[in-house]
């Protein structure tokens, strides 16, 4: 694929009519069903789109469908909520498509419903993130509702307060699911006094302080051209985009306030932390250290990990751990690469009292393939997987938009798809031999288990 460069001029009580809704599913399940190889041959036809307003989007235009998909970015974050703030870039979030410009909450969704259109935002760690689904004779409806989230959201006291309350009902029941408490125990001790410490939907203290002009303000200073990233798929040309981008986005302030984070690297490796829950089974989060997206090392890690513990069925975790001590159902190995921060997990849940054999056995499963490496059948048989899956991220039209998204936040160019498989295949034994003494420190994690272990102490 050659990537061209063209310029071209439920929230419980919404109110849905019975056929808008009807409508909306079967829109919805149409979306979901594009197939594999139209997405798939759609995807090595990307363009770059300039806006005559000078905004940016990748585009494939697919006319298999009557469809337009968007997926889109602000840079910033949870990561921009400061410690007293704890859960603004979420709420602000979901209050994107709480009523805008004329339209409070319900007439806002109504509008939504009865035109089958799909708009949601999320916050993540490093960015805000929205999506748009529309048929596309709908699309100047969508386009405009979208317009309106991002450049006249109300925020209406009545919308803060209920969406409140929903988000406090998620944080009570998430204070109790031992998962969840496993993974925000591990980034507040592996980053302490660091916006990647922070939980991004805030905590039970926090968000009850979040105050209006708090999310008018973190709106203002994060929804901005300088920090948006777009992708689109469907049916919808370049010079159509381009108009619509300018709509959309173009009243936006030029540039983003964003606070500068610090590139930032884990603490307390080597060490147990236990966190008391009367629960029949222990949850076991282990992370440490991994390489950055942009490192160029990043994807011999990948297989490697792939090989550890990304393989549902094949990889050593597995095999080691469920099918030769039947100590867990599910033992997993994964890699995180944040804006500041590259990390590598592993994770499994078992019986409290065989939490400490699980966590000695991962761990002397990373350390052996960090001191000998993998086979050259392991090595075949990832690089294989790897390369003959890569296509069913693409799908649908909603999944080649999100690909394209990621990667432009990823900063990996737009012939990266062309690249990928290739790059996969190079991988050999002493490439994974260099990134294994590169990631020396990964010998050591922060281990965080919820539960009651036996025979684990902390420290």
């Amino acid at each position: 694929m050659t990537g061209a460069s063209t310029t071209a001029g439920q929230t419980a009580g919404r109110p849905f009519s019975s056929a808008g809704w009807l409508f909306f599913m079967m829109v919805t399940m149409a979306l979901s069903l594009i197939s594999t190889p139209a997405a798939q041959a759609q995807s090595s036809r990307i363009t770059e789109v300039t806006s005559p307003g000078g905004i940016k989007a990748w585009l494939v235009h697919d006319t298999t469908l009557p469809l337009i998909a968007m997926e889109f970015a602000f840079l910033g974050g949870a990561a921009q909520d400061g410690p007293q703030k704890m859960g603004l870039a979420n709420l602000t979030a979901a209050l994107l498509d709480e009523g805008a410009g004329d339209l409070d909450a319900q007439a806002f969704q109504r509008k939504l419903a009865d035109h089958a259109v799909e708009l949601h935002f999320d916050a993540g760690r490093d960015d805000m993130r929205g999506s748009l689904r529309t048929l596309s004779e709908n699309a100047d409806v969508a386009f405009d509702l979208l317009r309106l989230s991002v450049n006249a959201p109300r925020f209406d006291d009545e919308a803060i307060e209920r969406v409140r309350a929903a988000l406090m009902a998620s944080l009570r029941r998430r204070s109790t699911e031992p998962n969840a408490i496993a993974n925000e125990r591990w980034y507040a001790r592996a980053f302490p006094g660091h916006p990647y410490g922070r939980p991004v939907d805030g905590t039970l203290e926090s968000v009850p302080t979040l105050t209006r002009a708090d999310i008018v303000q973190f709106a203002h200073k994060t929804l901005a051209r300088s920090n948006l990233r777009v992708a689109v798929v469907g049916d919808i040309t370049a010079e159509e985009l381009g108009r619509r981008l300018d709509a959309v986005f173009g009243a936006l302030p030029e540039a983003a306030e964003l606070a500068p984070i610090a590139n930032v690297t884990p603490q307390h490796l080597g060490t147990v932390d236990i966190v008391p829950l009367n629960v029949p089974q222990s949850v076991v989060v282990m992370g440490t250290v991994g390489l950055e997206r942009q490192d160029p090392d990043f994807m011999a890690a990948y297989v490697l990990n792939h090989i550890l513990g990304g393989s549902a069925f094949s990889s050593r975790l597995f095999k080691e751990v469920r099918e030769a001590r039947g100590l867990a159902y599910s033992v997993y190995s994964y890699q995180v690469a944040l804006d500041h921060v590259g990390l590598w997990f592993a994770g499994t849940a078992t019986k409290n009292e065989r939490a400490a054999e699980s966590i000695s056995l991962i761990t002397s499963e990373f350390q052996r393939i960090l001191d000998h490496g993998p086979t050259a059948e392991e090595l075949a048989e990832a690089k294989s997987y790897l390369t003959g899956s890569y296509a069913l991220r693409f799908d649908t039209s909603s999944k080649v938009a999100g690909q394209l998204l990621q990667i432009q936040l990823d900063k990996l160019g737009i012939d990266y798809i062309d690249r990928r498989n290739a790059l996969v295949e190079a991988v050999t034994l002493d490439d994974i031999k260099r990134v294994a003494g590169r990631l020396a420190d990964a010998r050591k994690a922060l281990v965080v288990v919820v539960g009651k272990p036996v025979g684990l102490s902390g420290g």
